[in-house]
């Protein structure tokens, strides 16, 4: 016998049921076993890395250490820098005429009283004739009024003439004189235009590129001249300091001392030249807060070309048998300016320190430190007080004085002491 519909449909819904529910029964704990899987592997991944940063923590840690050194530190001060000739000429014609000759070539070094142009000499030449010409002329009368003046006195003897006759004779000779020194002034004017048409170097120098053509009129109020002549031995530096730094520098300028100057190119790796400081300003730039200096150099080589940009490091001081450390052991946090002093049971103490002049990747300690310590240079971020090292027999090295140097031999700015003992 057949079953009714209805039962049978009720019981394919029961089995959809079943079997819903038994496959998201298996979802729920897939999804529980991954979960607790996940958190139950962090936690060991957690629990073994603070095992592993706990033992690295109280472990010793490697570090590379200096001895402290003891050398000549100079005090330096550096800035950037101008190349300045000391006389920059612009040529110009003291005269008006055309450009008849061109006595150089672009970029030719003269000397002092070389020919550089010549200005059409004709005019000035007819002019020194005319002038030669009327003083002929007033000289003539001068004569003839003299010769009267003798004959008038002879006669103001004998009483033949008034006195006024005389006299009206001797201030005409007085006048011809003074006419024939005029004329004279006029000569002497003349003969200098002829010299200025000759043009000659006022330097010693390169010529720059010309600024006219032979054929074109010149005249003093020309803007660009003829060429521009600049002196390039010796040859100047100009450069600024801050004005807290100057008295310093006066405190040995103002002595006389010679204070060494050396140039480096604008990469500060290339030494240039050395010369003295010669001049510093007598102001201080109320926008900028700094003075202006000059050093003179010799430049036999040409090495520095006008306007050029350079790197000067001035040498005010050196102090003497000072104890150095590598900059890369001084630290600066809370506790001021220090450094981790290793001790021989291979433990670091953190040590304050006072610092003075640097000189590129030394430093001078002030105060703080004894000749002969060994200072952390590499791996200090790591450490703190108290903690263990270990030191590779490779990593120890010694902070080497430098000998005294050549005058401006650091590029090290000066730094201003700080921190406690």
């Amino acid at each position: 016998m057949q079953m009714p519909s209805s039962q049978t449909n009720r019981r394919h819904r029961r089995l959809k049921l079943m079997l819903f529910g038994a496959v998201v029964l298996l979802v729920v704990l897939a999804v529980v076993m991954a979960l607790y899987s996940s958190s139950h592997g962090g936690a060991t991944k957690a629990a073994a890395a603070g095992r592993r940063g706990f033992a690295q923590f109280n472990g010793p840690q490697p570090v590379q250490a200096a001895a402290v050194a003891q050398g000549d530190m100079p005090i330096t001060f550096s800035a950037l820098g101008t190349v300045t000739p000391l006389a920059t000429v612009t040529v110009r014609t003291q005269i008006s005429g055309r450009l008849m000759q061109l006595g150089f070539t672009e970029g030719q070094m003269v000397k002092q009283g070389d020919f550089l142009a010549l200005v059409d000499p004709r005019p000035y030449q007819v002019a020194l004739e005319q002038a030669e010409g009327q003083q002929a002329r007033d000289q003539g009368l001068l004569h003839q009024a003299q010769a009267d003046l003798a004959r008038y006195k002879m006669l103001a003897a004998q009483d033949s003439i008034s006195a006024q006759q005389m006299d009206d004779q001797q201030y005409l000779v007085e006048q011809y004189e003074g006419t024939v020194k005029s004329d004279q002034a006029q000569i002497d004017s003349a003969k200098l235009n002829l010299v200025y048409c000759h043009i000659t170097s006022p330097v010693v120098g390169r010529v720059g590129l010309r600024q006219v053509d032979i054929g074109n009129y010149v005249q003093p109020s020309d803007a660009n001249g003829i060429v521009l002549i600049t002196e390039l031995s010796p040859i100047s530096v100009i450069f600024t300091l801050p004005e807290d730094d100057i008295p310093d520098v006066m405190k040995h300028f103002g002595k006389g001392d010679h204070l060494p100057v050396t140039l480096y190119d604008r990469t500060n790796t290339t030494q240039i030249a050395t010369g003295t400081l010669s001049a510093v300003d007598n102001l201080v730039n109320t926008s900028t807060g700094t003075v202006e200096l000059r050093a003179v150099f010799q430049n036999k080589d040409n090495r520095l070309f006008p306007n050029e940009f350079v790197n000067a490091v001035l040498l005010v001081d050196t102090l003497k048998d000072a104890m150095v450390v590598p900059a890369a052991a001084i630290q600066r946090g809370v506790p001021g300016t220090y450094v981790y002093l290793v001790n021989p049971d291979n433990t670091v103490s953190l040590r304050t320190v006072t610092v003075g002049p640097a000189d590129g990747d030394r430093v001078a300690v002030l105060s703080g430190l004894k000749l002969g310590d060994k200072v952390v240079t590499d791996g200090a971020e790591q450490l703190k007080d108290g903690a263990r090292v270990v030191l590779p027999s490779a990593s120890t090295a010694t902070a080497a004085a430098k000998p005294a140097g050549k005058p401006g031999a650091g590029r090290g700015r000066r730094k201003q002491p700080s921190g406690g003992a």
